[in-house]
């Protein structure tokens, strides 16, 4: 069994409990076997796990989607171990391929639970549970698509203001930054506002890192 998880002391933990439960698992970090191309691949060849276990941090799934994708891919049973508590996420977990997913938040033994059942070759996912997630990263999907959309009409003057707002800059040191009067900052900023059909420069930051949006010409 391989534990692919970043955070040393919960795969310590994990690996422990497996170890007492008659597991053979050993661990790795998702950053060395999700770097390079193919290494992942080759990793897994090499080890032929029975079952994977990865950890996955919030935020945009990123290397760990690539990761469960081609586990999946493989054959090879996958559980996603998260402190997310987007289920939206979770949805989109169980699209790439995997069995289920298992907050951190829960106790130990459910996970284990959902070990010894896929070990056993039993299902660990109700039906009706898969559809809701997936419904749930279906919706998410179109309201990243639509936000994605608003932030395409954006000039390339406001794609440049937002990417300042987002590093955490004022108006001030926009202005200053680009030679222009603050007054002017400010009236490209309401117009970013009015685009994204928000109120507020911190909701307009909010919205372009949810959908992962950086400007392309930054």
């Amino acid at each position: 069994m391989l534990i692919i998880e970043n955070h040393v002391l919960f795969a310590e933990s994990l690996e422990l409990a497996l170890g007492v439960e008659g597991y053979d698992a050993r661990r790795v970090r998702l950053d060395d076997v999700a770097g390079a191309p193919g290494q992942l691949s080759s990793t897994l060849a090499r080890l032929r796990p029975r079952m994977v276990l990865i950890g996955l941090d919030p935020g945009p799934l990123g290397q760990a989607a690539r990761v469960v994708r081609t586990i999946a891919a493989t054959g090879t049973p996958v559980v996603v171990v998260t402190s997310s508590p987007d289920r939206a996420t979770w949805g989109e977990c169980v699209r790439l391929g995997a069995r289920q997913v298992v907050s951190k938040t829960r106790p130990l033994n459910d996970l284990l639970a959902v070990v010894r059942r896929l070990h056993h070759g039993l299902p660990v996912l109700q039906v009706s549970e898969r559809e809701e997630l997936l419904r749930l990263w279906q919706e998410q999907r179109h309201d990243h698509e639509d936000l994605r959309r608003r932030l395409e009409l954006l000039t390339t003057r406001e794609q440049e203001v937002l990417q300042g707002l987002m590093r955490g800059s004022l108006v001030r040191d926009i202005a200053r930054e680009s030679v222009v009067s603050e007054a002017t900052v400010r009236t490209q900023v309401k117009s970013i506002l009015a685009k994204l059909g928000v109120s507020s420069q911190l909701s307009a930051v909010g919205i372009a890192h949810r959908v992962g949006w950086y400007s392309a010409v930054g």
